[in-house]
């Protein structure tokens, strides 16, 4: 792949939401926020609908889906329920992710390995319907083959470990966790499998990250809406849109290391 390929970024506005559900009310609006980030450069729209609705509600996808002018990447859950919103909804793009009533956020990756056959039925169903299937996994090389031979044509790493590793000041860790994303990037281009990319990123992993040329695409959101409440979020996605350019522009050299 070339290095110089423009690298796609999503903008999730799940936390808008939860701002708005802590008081009740219609404020502020997720809806508004896709609108101004994809004013700001964002290249799509990313919401998860979980099954207890805690951020993002239904009407909201509805609302994405309808109004915004950019591809909307409706996260979910591979149940049932969520199937049928998805298939009714005909978002973009649906990604796989795992979901704990307990977690805060999701937690690591799709166990793609111990739920393949049920993967597969739910990717191939979205498939038919004309929704691009992306699964949600660890970058391990077990899960790579797993989600090609689930069918998907795009995996996204899930870049939690790595930015953990990081945030804590653990060097050899966050090198070994990098090193992995590294490594499956490549097996998984190879392969002919789309690579994205997301959990934990912030301006400066963005900008190391968007250093791999085969990763098509980042997703960030958490990040974005707390660095807006400072500095508001056409200017939060706008300095995003600046680290990953940078970084992306790394890529016509060698490959980075952490």
């Amino acid at each position: 792949m070339e290095g110089s390929r423009y690298l796609r970024l999503g903008v999730n506005v799940d936390h808008v939401a939860t701002l708005r559900n802590a008081r009740g009310g219609v404020f502020p609006d997720p809806v508004r926020a896709a609108h101004l980030a994809i004013e700001a450069g964002a290249d799509g729209i990313t919401a998860h609908l979980r099954e207890d609705r805690r951020h993002i509600r239904d009407e909201d996808m509805a609302r994405l889906k309808r109004e915004i002018l950019k591809p909307l990447n409706f996260e979910m859950a591979a149940t049932d329920d969520m199937v049928a919103i998805a298939l009714d909804t005909r978002p973009h793009a649906c990604c796989l992710v795992p979901e704990k009533r307990s977690e805060r956020t999701t937690e690591g990756g799709l166990d793609v390995i111990g739920g393949h056959d049920h993967l597969k039925i739910v990717t191939t169903e979205l498939g038919k319907a004309g929704v691009r299937v992306s699964l949600f996994i660890e970058p391990s090389l077990e899960a790579v083959q797993a989600s090609r031979s689930i069918g998907a044509p795009v995996i996204e790493l899930h870049t939690g470990a790595w930015c953990d590793a990081l945030a804590h000041h653990q060097s050899e860790r966050a090198a070994r966790e990098f090193a992995r994303i590294n490594t499956v990037v490549t097996l998984a281009s190879g392969q002919g499998l789309e690579c994205h990319a997301g959990h934990g990123l912030d301006f400066a992993t963005a900008k190391t990250v968007a250093s791999l040329p085969e990763i098509a695409e980042l997703n960030i959101g958490h990040f974005l809406i707390g660095e807006a409440v400072f500095t508001g979020l056409k200017a939060a996605i706008a300095k995003m849109r600046a680290a990953m350019d940078e970084g992306r522009a790394l890529a016509t050299g060698s490959r980075t290391h952490v």
